[in-house]
Parts: C-alpha cells; structure tokens; sequence
C-alpha cells in the first residue's frame, strides 16, 4: 500500500518526476490474515496465531513502535482492537497506532500514512512533551501544558501524545489564526495570511474571519504539485508552504538567477551571518539592497556582514549571469517575490477569490520585508504589517481555543439517507469530542460544529459543507445540499442542482476556553514620523539607490503617517515600504499600509 500508493502520476508528461520515499521500507511491514468487507461485514475472522507471528517477526527486526492499519477498520475496528491487544500481550513495550482511532475515514492510502505518521512520530513527541512538562514543574510552573494542532486549536500534551500527527503544521497554523485576529481587530474579515521566515513562506486564505481548512493535508509535497506529496487526512489550517524564506538560497542556474528550495536553514545561515555560510541567500539580497540595517539584525544581537554578502553574490550569481551587484541583489528579491506570487494566486485564486478584493496580512521575520511588494504584484490593495512581526505566529498560540476534531465516513445520498441514523453518529462523535475538551479543564459552553465532505454522485474528489445543528430531517439535509452547490460554484465556476449529492465523510468540531487577547497599544505622542536614520536603498522606481528614511517602529504614535520609499525597523523583523505605498500606524501599532499594483 505505502510502495504503490495512488499508482498516479503528478506530471503526466514529466518522465523524470521523484515521488517521497515510502517512510517504512518493504521489509518492516507485515500482513496478517483477515477480511473485513466494505459494509463492515467480517468475511473472515482474525487470525490471531498468524497476528501473533507478524508481531514477533517485526519486534525481532527492532521495530519499538507499530502502526496498524486494517482494510475497513473505519466501518468495524473489531479486528484492529484485537491486533492492538496482542501487541500488549506479545511485545508490551512495543507503542500501537490504530487506524480506527487516528483516522476512521476511507480511502485506505491515506488512512494508513497518517497512521504511520502518527506512529513515527510518537516515541519522539511523548519523550519531548513529558521532559518539558518535567523541566517546566521543575521551575515552578503549575498550570497545564497545551500544544497546538494544524486544526488551528489547541488540546492537552496527554492528548497530543496519542494523536501527534495532529500537530504537523501547528506552527503556521497559528501565525493564520493570529492573522485573523488582526483582520478582526483593523476589520478586515477576508484576507490572505502571509507568513514569510527563514525557511519557508506560509500562505493561507482567511474567509469571514476563519481560516480555510481541508481533510486533504499532503506533507513534502514537490514544487507546490498537488499529488505529489504523502497525503494525510487529518484536519488542518488550508496553508500553502513553498522553499521561499530570508534562508533560501540563490546561484545561477541554466542562464538565470534560481531561488530555493533549498535553504542554508540558521547553521551555517547566510552568508553576511558571517557563521561559515558559503552560498548567497534572500537575506544577503536585502543586506546589499539596503533594507535591512546589519548593525540592528535581530534587535542589534547579531552585527551582519554585508561585504561578504555582496561577494557571495558577485561570484556566486552576478558573474556567471554577468549582471551588476545590484542587479544581481535586486534580481534574487523580485525571482523569491515571483515565487511567492504563484503560491498566492493558489490560495485565492483556485479558491475561487479574487486577490484585489482581500487585505494581506504579512508577518514573520521577512514578511514585512516582501510584503508591499508582493501585494502590488496581484493588485492587493491594502496590507496589514503587524507590530512584533516576527513572533506573531508565537502570539497566536495564545488566541488559540481548545478544539478537537473527529470525523466518520458514511458514504451516503442526501436524498436517500435517514436522519436518524446520522444523528445518533453525530451524538457518539460529539461525546467523544467534548470529552477531549472538557479533559482540559475547559469551563463553560463547548460550541460544536458541524461539516460533511460532499461530493456528486460518481466523482472522487469532495468539498467540505456545513451541516446545521439540531436534527438532521429532510429540511436540513435539504440546506446541506443547497450549501454544496454554493461552495462548488464558487470553487469551480459552475454547479448542477440537478444531480444527486452524496456524503462520504461527515465531520464534527468541538471547541471551548477561547481567550481573548489584549494586544499592546501604540506609543502615545505627536503623530508626527521622526526619522532615526537615513540610508541608501534599492527601488528602481527610484533608479537605483536612494536615501531612504528609516524610522523605530516602537517610536511611531497612532495616526502616524508614511510615504514610501521608507524602511521601519524593530527588533524582530523590518517593514520595506516601496514608492507608491502609503502607511498609516493604527491604536495596535500596526501598520495599515495602501498600495498600487507596480
């Protein structure tokens, strides 16, 4: 299953193409006999004499954690309990991943890689969250420790060692809540989240102030290529991630200037890091281009060395392509900008959004310095620059809600199931949810919502609608229906109310505690920019290098205005606005900045 996979190829024409590797080899998987049929029939029984024998035989091979995955164990897990139990008989240090419990859904490619996932990662993760709890009780610390999902909530660490696949991309998650949180506080409910570090860029499309999520998380997926990644179903944040960040590394390639994937990651780092980095990266481009000051890198703590930034990039991209420094410098910002334009329009246009009609939120150590930009290139006409950038997807984790999500396939037609069969699902789904939440000391209301992923009948692919509360009779199902002709219309172009809707996975979230969070208020004081320094800056608007303004961010009052060219430094990240870009500091100290296409 792992070795054949989806048997399909991402570029059809492309003979070359690589899939991942499978994450277990061939000899660390074993079979046991049994059937389970797809009505969750047993056609036949376990044999256990034979389970028995594939768990020693594994053991034996040195495996200390195993990952079980039964074909229908979705519909009927009898047989993988029973496996789960042996392993407890037969290797008791051994670590069980079911299928059942990780992900009780269908299609069994997926269900078993996020099976493995769970499984890889699971000795490593519980080993982590206990020493930190340990190292945490040890300073004094008497609260409850919370880890954050992909789902955008977060749950207990107890928790999190049993479903850590959970947390695969929990980072970016909560840089997309934060970014809501900013679109709530400067009112602008549907935006693009924009998170741009030292390794990757993030990007996310925020719709009615709530992150887009989807079931169909694929992890080292191969330039941005649907299918060409390890598909997981589990619930996550929508996030595009490409090998865009200050980190990524530049050279000439086939005649043109080439920006990542590949990073120089913190150790050795780029090259003006002056830490034995040889190949010239993002953040050596924006040293040489002015934007950032190399005496106040990371709040003055590292002193850059932009000469031999500059002589990275001579040797290593101008004099190969035969390009000037400054075109050379210039050429690596405007190739990683194009990269991460392409991953935009993914996130709103194939969503079915119009980018001119949202706010971009842009945050992380080098957002800011990419932003305007970025934003100017797809015609965005506003963008938010958050004050302390470069740690907001750290305070996101504060605005985060306990939440935990369980999902059941049930492949049925709208028009032909009963109601009352799904209820008393949900009503088993939502005991086990709120169960999860109320373990974490959550007081107060849990809300529940729920969702179906909806399909019609005879295609593969799915869109996930809401589903109301209460009783599913005809009436609601009937909303369910007229929901997912909206949703596929807006995602598609175009719907067929005529053809019959039926549901393969139905959905449930629930979710309580959620905090509020008090953000600091802007410097009080004269609105009036005063300017910290000048230095000379690269905008060809401007040709070439120009005396820049450079301002404190922390010295800017609310209702402070700014006219690019300008540069705004803190300690965590610096803000580029190019010419044509108008910037106003709101009572957060966000910058609310206005900008044209270029």
């Amino acid at each position: 299953m792992l070795i054949i996979g989806r048997e399909k190829r991402y570029q059809v024409y492309d003979l070359q193409i690589e899939k991942p590797p499978a994450l277990i080899p061939r000899r660390l998987i074993g079979e046991v006999t049994e059937r389970i049929l797809a009505d969750g029939t047993v056609r036949t029984p376990l044999d256990e004499d034979d389970a028995r024998r594939a768990i020693r035989e594994l053991v034996a091979g040195g495996v200390t954690t195993l990952a079980v995955c039964l074909l229908h164990a979705y519909l009927n897990p009898s047989h993988e309990r029973r496996v789960g139990a042996l392993v407890a008989e037969v290797a008791p240090h051994v670590t069980v991943t079911l299928s059942h419990e990780v992900s009780p859904t269908f299609r069994e490619y997926e269900r078993t890689l996020t099976t493995v996932v769970n499984a890889y990662v699971m000795s490593t993760v519980r080993e982590y969250l206990r020493g930190l709890a340990t190292a945490m009780s040890r300073r004094g610390y008497r609260g409850r420790l919370f880890v954050m999902q992909s789902s955008g909530g977060i749950a207990t660490a107890e928790a999190m060692q049993r479903y850590p696949v959970r947390m695969i991309e929990s980072g970016p998650a909560a840089g997309a809540l934060m970014a809501a949180a900013y679109g709530e506080l400067t009112g602008h409910r549907d935006l693009i989240a924009f998170d741009m570090g030292g390794t990757t860029a993030k990007l996310a499309l925020i719709e009615k102030g709530q992150p887009a999520t989807t079931t169909a998380f694929e992890l080292h997926r191969v330039n941005n290529a649907p299918g060409s990644g390890l598909p997981m179903n589990i619930q996550a944040i929508d996030l595009v991630e490409i090998g865009a960040g200050g980190g990524s590394i530049a050279r000439a390639r086939l005649g043109v200037i080439a920006v990542g994937p590949e990073s120089a990651s913190s150790t050795p780092g780029p090259v003006c890091y002056g830490r034995g980095g040889a190949e010239p990266t993002v953040t050596d481009a924006d040293v040489v281009l002015g934007y950032i000051n190399p005496d106040y890198f990371a709040g003055g703590s590292i002193t850059l060395q932009p000469g031999a930034a500059a002589r990275a990039i001579e040797e290593r991209v101008a004099r190969p392509l035969g390009l000037s420094l400054e075109d050379a410098a210039w050429g690596i910002h405007t190739i990683v900008n194009t990269n991460m334009e392409l991953a935009t329009r993914v996130v709103s246009i194939e969503r079915g959004r119009d980018p001119r009609d949202l706010t971009l939120v842009a945050f992380g150590g080098s957002g800011p310095v990419h932003g305007c930009r970025l934003a100017q290139a797809l015609g965005i006409p506003r963008i938010v620059l958050p004050a302390s950038a470069g740690v907001t997807a750290a305070i996101g984790l504060l605005a985060a809600e306990v939440k935990f999500d369980v999902a059941r396939t049930h492949v049925c037609r709208l028009d032909l199931v009963r109601g009352a069969s799904l209820e008393t699902m949900y009503d088993e789904m939502s005991a086990q949810a709120i169960a999860v939440v109320q373990e974490s000391a959550v007081t107060g209301e849990v809300k529940v919502t729920r969702s179906a992923d909806a399909r019609y009948v005879g295609q593969g692919y799915e869109v996930t609608v809401p589903v109301p509360a209460g009783r599913l009779d005809p009436a609601a199902l009937d909303r369910v229906r007229a929901s997912f002709h909206e949703i596929y219309a807006a995602r598609y172009g175009y719907a067929n109310p005529g053809e019959p809707v039926e549901v393969v996975t139905w959905k449930l979230s629930a979710a309580g505690g959620s905090p509020h969070i008090a953000l600091a208020k802007a410097a009080a004081g004269a609105a009036d920019a005063r300017r910290k320094a000048t230095r000379r800056a690269y905008f060809p608007e401007a040709r070439g290098y120009t005396d820049t303004p450079v301002y404190d961010r922390y010295a800017l009052a609310a209702g402070t205005s700014l006219t690019g060219p300008a540069i705004v430094e803190e300690r965590e990240s610096t803000t580029v606005l190019p010419p044509g870009v108008t910037a106003t500091v709101d009572e957060y100290a966000n910058l609310i900045a206005e900008t044209r296409p270029s």
